[in-house]
């Protein structure tokens, strides 16, 4: 037999209906075993796994309906197949057998075309469920593999996100009587946002929010690459400096800075991203600041007596095409003023009323936890109130950053 029925045991306390039923089912092709109580046929199936079971239902003993409720308690691979053999024929009698776990009824005398009909049927049934279990069996070890990959790779996230909030080591960092501070919050393990901050000396300040397009892994990958072009560590590989000696660094103007950069970007092969950006560069002494807009967000001066104002006209993208001539914003900070760089993580923040925070809401955010706290405190502080506020506070919809100079704050 090649179907799915192929091994038989037949159950009867009477040894010339086992005679009968062996011989009908030998011509058929089918292996037969045979017992003639309850408690020998169980071992019988614990040992064999038969695929049908043909039992009587009057038995001394452990009866058929018993035997069927034994049966389908079994630890088996695939499924079983049980008739049980009756001259019953009532419907109460029916839905008992089923209950306890009957496939179908055979009525004494069994001829041999009904039996092979029924056997048939079995067949249709058990071929669907061994289908059914191999499907499932092959669903739960791709299930399983999948599972082993996903771990696999939130590992690798888990170690992408500390590389890369390694290329933001300060978080906070005072020159002479200023302070920056830095917040970086991806919406996912690693994100498309990057801030930071250097310094070739001499109270001079290079100060930067960026923001690569799309988000995830793509993305974190490029602000890796940009962290490079402005490294606070390896000043000759910073595209912002230039040497002025063996040992001392100036500082290019932002429009340069922000030129150089979208070459490189632009000549990278493969790189299809490109990224905004708001660049300043400052001196601490005489409070003058040099301020370059490439696309992002207006950057934020908050002066002392309260009063604000966005700063720039735009500009286009770094990376977004080959030849571009950045214009840049001068200005002067005076004792007690802010400054803010920021991703529009924050301004396009979906809030509880179903409206954008904006920037209306923006100086709002930022003149409530200007008045709670200062530095790094300030910045945790809105980015509480932001997500406090948000639609769905427990899930961020983009990188939130933010740079923050508080210029000649701290005592001398």
């Amino acid at each position: 037999m090649t179907g799915a029925i192929r091994r038989v045991l037949i159950v009867d306390d009477s040894n010339l209906q086992l005679k009968i039923m062996t011989a009908m089912l030998t011509r058929l092709g089918f292996e037969v075993m045979q017992a003639t109580n309850g408690p020998d046929a169980l071992a019988i199936c614990a040992e064999t796994e038969p695929d049908l079971v043909l039992s009587d239902w009057m038995m001394p003993g452990m009866n058929g309906l018993d035997l069927c409720r034994q049966f389908r308690r079994l630890e088996r691979n695939s499924y079983g197949y049980f008739i049980l053999l009756t001259s019953k024929s009532e419907k109460n009698e029916i839905a008992e057998g089923l209950d306890a776990g009957a496939d179908d009824f055979l009525t004494k005398p069994v001829g041999a075309n009904e039996l092979r009909a029924r056997i048939n049927a079995g067949e249709r049934v058990v071929s669907m469920q061994r289908e059914l279990s191999e499907k499932n069996r092959q669903v739960s070890d791709a299930l399983a593999e999948l599972r082993e990959a996903h771990e696999a790779i939130e590992r690798d996230l888990i170690q992408a996100r500390t590389i890369q909030q390694s290329l933001v080591p300060e978080r906070v960092m005072e020159l002479a009587t200023s302070r920056v501070s830095l917040l970086l919050q991806p919406c996912g393990h690693v994100g498309g946002d990057l801030v930071g901050m250097f310094t070739p000396g001499s109270n001079q300040l290079g100060l930067y929010s960026i923001d690569v397009s799309g988000h995830g892994i793509t993305s974190a990958m490029v602000t890796a690459r940009v962290a490079g072009y402005l490294s606070s560590k390896f000043m000759d590989q910073n595209l912002a400096l230039c040497r002025a000696t063996s040992q001392f660094f100036t500082m290019r103007s932002p429009a340069e800075t922000a030129q150089l950069l979208n070459q490189r970007l632009a000549a990278d092969p493969g790189v299809e991203e490109y990224l905004t950006m708001a660049y300043l560069a400052g001196d601490l002494n005489t409070g003058r600041m040099k301020l370059v807009q490439a696309g992002h967000s207006h950057p934020l001066l908050m002066r002392r007596d309260g009063s604000v104002e966005f700063l720039g006209d735009g500009g286009l993208p770094i990376g977004l095409v080959d030849e571009v001539i950045y214009e840049q914003v001068e200005f002067r900070m005076t004792t007690g003023d802010r400054l803010l760089l920021y991703s529009d993580g924050f301004t396009e923040a979906v809030m509880k009323n179903g409206q954008m925070l904006g920037e209306e809401g923006l100086v709002d955010l930022f003149r409530a936890s200007a008045l709670n706290g200062e530095g790094p405190e300030l910045l945790q502080d809105m980015f509480w109130r932001l997500t406090e506020g948000m639609r769905d506070s427990t899930s961020l919809g983009d990188d939130v950053s933010a740079a923050l100079l508080e210029y000649d704050v701290l005592a001398g």
